[in-house]
């Protein structure tokens, strides 16, 4: 009767475990996917939305003037300034909670973009065919076939705004906590001024098509509400083009003007 033979294992070989697929973290996993990428779009759309509304509601102080405050006179934008400067002191240091806040914006803004440019590489893969025809092509609204342009703008736009009137790079009157002077020496200059207008313009489109776009992407999407979407977008982009373009207009037409002689504090004690 046959015995069976027993295979011992060869001397000098190793067996090798299967090997496991580390898991990525949820967040970066979920941000791989189509969908994750346009929640961090909605997400982050939202975030600018309310920085670009809070923004220009605070700049509107201008049209305040000078105000009292005590025993001194100031402009009235020049205080919110400061008590912007000052949130969270002495928890923080001065002005550092507001960088903190810029950061967080950069960051989402960083993040925007990448979101966009990874989705449109998505969807050219998924679709490498263009448009097949013109009624196709004018389905597409103008304000998404240029989303892409207005958001290079307005970037741009954001970089150029720090520039000129946080750091002072390309303001070369700039006073470091004087904030209504420096917006009228900014503004003052003729292409300053057209730049912010044809930027402003280029916000308002990209917030038209990102307002409408922002339910949808969130999964809200309800024909029923379309109505109330077109609305709001309109409103949003309408509201923070009016605001933002009179801010040079009105420094061009001379409605908003620095006087020396009106505020207690001259420019050399509110750089100090």
């Amino acid at each position: 009767m046959a015995q069976t033979m027993k295979r011992e294992p060869v001397s000098g070989t190793a067996v090798t475990p299967p090997s496991k697929k580390k898991k990525k973290p949820f967040l970066v996993d979920f941000y791989s996917t189509a969908v994750g990428k346009k929640y961090v779009m909605a997400i982050t759309g939202i975030i600018g939305i309310g920085f670009v509304i809070g923004h220009m509601i605070g700049n509107l102080k201008m049209y305040l003037g000078v105000v009292s405050e005590g025993d001194e006179r100031l402009y009235d934008i020049d205080i919110y300034g400061e008590f912007l400067r000052e949130l969270l002191v002495p928890i923080v240091p001065h002005g550092v909670f507001l960088w903190i806040l810029r950061v967080v914006l950069i960051a989402a803004v960083l993040l925007h973009i990448h979101a966009a440019y990874s989705l449109t590489v998505l969807n050219r893969t998924a679709r490498p065919v263009k448009y097949q025809s013109a009624r196709d092509y004018q389905v597409a609204s103008f304000a998404s076939r240029t989303m892409r342009w207005t958001g290079i703008i307005v970037l741009l736009f954001i970089i150029w705004h720090l520039a000129d009137l946080t750091w002072g790079w390309t303001n070369p009157d700039f006073v470091k906590g004087a904030v209504y002077y420096n917006i009228d020496q900014s503004l003052s200059r003729l292409p300053v001024a057209a730049l912010y207008i044809v930027a402003n313009i280029a916000l308002g489109i990209h917030l038209f098509h990102g307002t409408w776009s922002l339910f949808q992407s969130m999964g809200w999407n309800n024909p029923r509400f379309n109505v109330w979407r077109r609305y709001l977008a309109t409103g949003v982009a309408t509201i923070v083009v009016v605001g933002n373009v009179s801010f040079p207009v009105a420094v061009m037409a001379g409605i908003v003007e620095y006087e020396p002689d009106a505020v207690t504090v001259s420019l050399e004690e509110a750089a100090e």
